[in-house]
C-alpha cells in the first residue's frame, strides 16, 4: 500500500509544472535569422540554464559552447542576415522609406514562419505532449506565427523583443500608444518632438499598427492554420494572452515611457563581462595620447561597400585629427590610409569601448551598440541607415551624447565637423551621465529577467499582471465613446438652444409684422 502511495507522489511530481528538483522546462523560439536579435535573446536562455533549468532553444544559432541542460534544435533553409547589407541601398531613400521597410519586415516574417513551421526542429519539439513545457519564449517581430505554436504546446508565453517596442506590440500588452510622446520605431524622433514630428509620428504609428494588422496577422494565421488546423484563433488573439514582455530598452537611454508591469525593460542584457584584449589593439588603446575613435556600423552592414567619394572623405578627414582611429573594415587593405588610421575586420567592440582612452563612437546607431555606448559612457557620432537606428540616434541627441550625421551628407567636412563636436566636454558630460543610470539599478538584467520566468511559471502564466485593457477596443480605451457622447450632449445643448432662440425670435418678428 505505501509503495503505491509513494508511485502516485513521484509520479504526480514529474507530471507537475516544476520538476522534483525546482528547475522548469523552457523552450525558446526564434525564427528570425538576424544574429543581432539573438544576441540580445542568448544571455536569458544561457542564463536559464545556469540557473539549472532545462532549456531548449528553436535558432538560426546553435550555441558554440553549450552549457550544461541547454539543448539547441538548430533551423535551416533560410540566409542568415549577417553581413547582408550593402551601403548602396542608402544612397538615395525616398520619405516613405520606413514603410518600405515594412513591407520588407513582413516578407521576411513570412519567410521565417514558413520555413520554421515545416523544419524538423520544431517537428522535434512539436513530439512533447501539450503541458510539457513550463514557459515558451518567443521573439515578437514582425510576425506572431510563433503564437500558433505556444497555442499548441499549452504553456504560458514571454515575448522578446531585441529592439524598442513596435506600434503593434502595445495594445496586446495593455499599453497606451501615445504617438504625441513616444516615437515610432521607424522615425528619426525623440520623445521631444514639435507638431510637425508629432503630426507625422501620429501617422506613421497608426499605419503601421493598421498594416500589420491587415498583412501581417493574416499571413501568419494562413500558415499556421495550414500546418495545424483551421480551428487554430487567429495569432493576433493568441498574442494577447503573452504573460510578459521582455524588451531591450533601457529610460537612461531610450526615454522613460508609461509602461505597465507586464513590460520589463532588459537593456543592455547582452553586455557581458570585460575580457582582455588582443595585444595589438591594447598596445593601440594604451599608447594613444590624444585618446582613439572607434567607427563600427555593426556586424550586418559592410563599411566596404561605401562609394569611393564617402570612403575617401572619411579618410581625408581622419588623417587631420590627432587621435588614433580604429576601422572595422572588411577588407585587407584601405586606399590612402593614413597612419593614424588602423582597420580590422572583426572588432571586440564592448571591450574597446570600455577602455578609458576611447574618446568617441562613430555608429550607425544600432540598439546593441549605442547600448554598449550608454553603458561605457562614450559619445556617439551615429549614421542612421535603417529599422531602429534612426529612433534610436535621436533618443542619444536628445540625451545629449550624440550627434547625427546622415548617411547622404558623408563628407571630409562634415565628418570632421561632427567628430570635433563629439570630442566637446558637454557631450562627454552627458555620456557619463547617461552611463551612470544605466549601470545603477535596483538589480542586474539578467538576473530580473530570471525571477519573472520564474514567476510567470510559479504562477501558471501571471494572470494577475493582466490588464482588462488588452480587452478593450482602442476606442473604449481612449475613451473616445466618453468623448463622443459629451460632444453629442453638447451638441443636443447648443442644438436646443439655437432652435429655442430662432422660435422666439421668430415669434417676435411674426408679432411685429401682425402689428404693422
Amino acid at each position: 500500500m505505501w509503495s503505491l502511495l509513494v508511485a502516485l507522489v513521484l509520479l504526480t511530481l514529474s507530471q507537475s509544472e516544476v520538476g522534483v528538483d525546482g528547475s522548469l522546462k523552457v523552450l525558446g523560439l526564434f525564427p528570425h535569422p538576424g544574429i543581432s536579435h539573438f544576441h540580445f535573446f542568448h544571455p536569458i536562455m544561457e542564463g536559464l540554464a545556469e540557473a539549472g533549468h532545462e532549456v531548449s532553444v528553436v535558432s538560426h544559432f546553435p550555441n558554440k559552447n553549450p552549457v550544461a541542460r541547454y539543448k539547441d534544435f538548430p533551423l535551416s533553409g533560410v540566409d542568415k542576415l549577417t553581413n547582408s547589407v550593402d551601403l548602396k541601398f542608402f544612397e538615395k531613400r525616398p520619405f516613405y522609406g520606413h514603410f518600405i521597410e515594412f513591407f520588407l519586415l513582413h516578407e521576411w516574417g513570412k519567410q521565417a514562419c514558413n520555413s520554421t513551421l515545416r523544419s524538423d526542429a520544431l517537428h522535434q519539439v512539436m513530439k512533447r505532449r501539450p503541458g510539457y513545457y513550463d514557459v515558451i519564449i518567443v521573439e515578437q517581430f514582425n510576425t506572431d506565427c510563433m503564437m500558433g505554436v505556444a497555442h499548441q504546446l499549452q504553456a504560458p508565453v514571454i515575448a522578446l523583443s531585441s529592439c524598442v517596442m513596435m506600434p503593434w506590440h502595445y495594445e496586446r500588452m495593455g499599453a497606451p500608444l501615445i504617438p504625441s510622446h513616444v516615437p515610432a520605431l521607424f522615425m528619426a524622433q525623440s520623445q521631444n518632438m514639435d507638431f510637425g514630428g508629432r503630426l507625422a509620428n501620429w501617422f506613421s504609428t497608426h499605419a503601421l499598427n493598421w498594416m500589420y494588422k491587415l498583412l501581417s496577422v493574416p499571413t501568419a494565421d494562413a500558415l499556421v492554420q495550414y500546418k495545424f488546423g483551421h480551428d487554430v484563433p487567429s495569432v493576433g488573439e493568441l498574442a494577447k494572452n503573452t504573460s510578459l514582455f521582455f524588451v531591450n530598452q533601457h529610460y537612461s537611454l531610450s526615454g522613460p515611457k508609461p509602461l505597465p508591469p507586464n513590460v520589463i525593460e532588459l537593456g543592455g542584457i547582452h553586455i557581458q563581462k570585460s575580457k582582455p584584449l588582443p595585444a595589438d589593439l591594447q598596445r593601440i588603446l594604451d599608447s594613444a595620447e590624444e585618446g582613439v575613435i572607434l567607427i563600427s556600423w555593426g556586424s550586418m552592414i559592410r563599411a566596404n561597400s561605401l562609394s569611393d567619394a564617402k570612403r575617401d572623405g572619411i579618410v581625408r578627414a581622419v588623417a587631420r585629427l590627432k587621435q588614433q582611429v580604429i576601422w572595422k573594415w572588411e577588407n585587407e587593405t584601405l586606399p590612402n590610409k593614413p597612419a593614424n588610421m588602423h582597420i580590422m575586420n572583426w572588432l571586440p567592440q564592448r571591450d574597446i569601448l570600455c577602455h578609458p582612452n576611447v574618446k568617441v563612437f562613430m555608429s550607425h546607431g544600432g540598439l546593441m551598440g549605442s547600448s554598449e555606448a550608454a553603458y561605457c559612457g562614450v559619445p556617439v557620432v551615429a549614421t542612421p541607415m535603417y529599422g531602429d537606428q534612426f529612433v534610436n540616434t535621436a533618443a542619444m541627441v536628445q540625451r545629449g551624447m550624440g550627434i547625427i550625421l546622415h548617411f547622404e551628407d558623408i563628407g571630409e567636412n562634415t565628418v570632421m565637423r561632427s567628430l570635433k563636436r563629439a570630442l566637446e566636454k558637454k557631450y562627454y558630460e552627458a555620456a557619463k551621465a547617461v552611463s551612470h543610470a544605466y549601470n545603477h539599478r535596483p538589480q542586474q538584467a539578467l538576473q530580473t529577467a530570471l525571477w519573472w520566468v520564474e514567476h510567470v511559471a510559479h504562477t501558471n502564466g501571471a494572470p494577475l499582471l493582466k490588464s482588462s485593457a488588452v480587452e478593450m477596443s482602442r476606442f473604449v480605451y481612449y475613451s473616445l465613446d466618453v468623448y463622443a457622447f459629451l460632444l453629442a450632449v453638447i451638441a443636443i445643448i447648443i442644438g436646443s438652444w439655437v432652435w429655442l432662440i430662432r422660435r422666439i425670435c421668430g415669434s417676435k418678428a411674426a408679432k411685429k409684422t401682425k402689428q404693422d
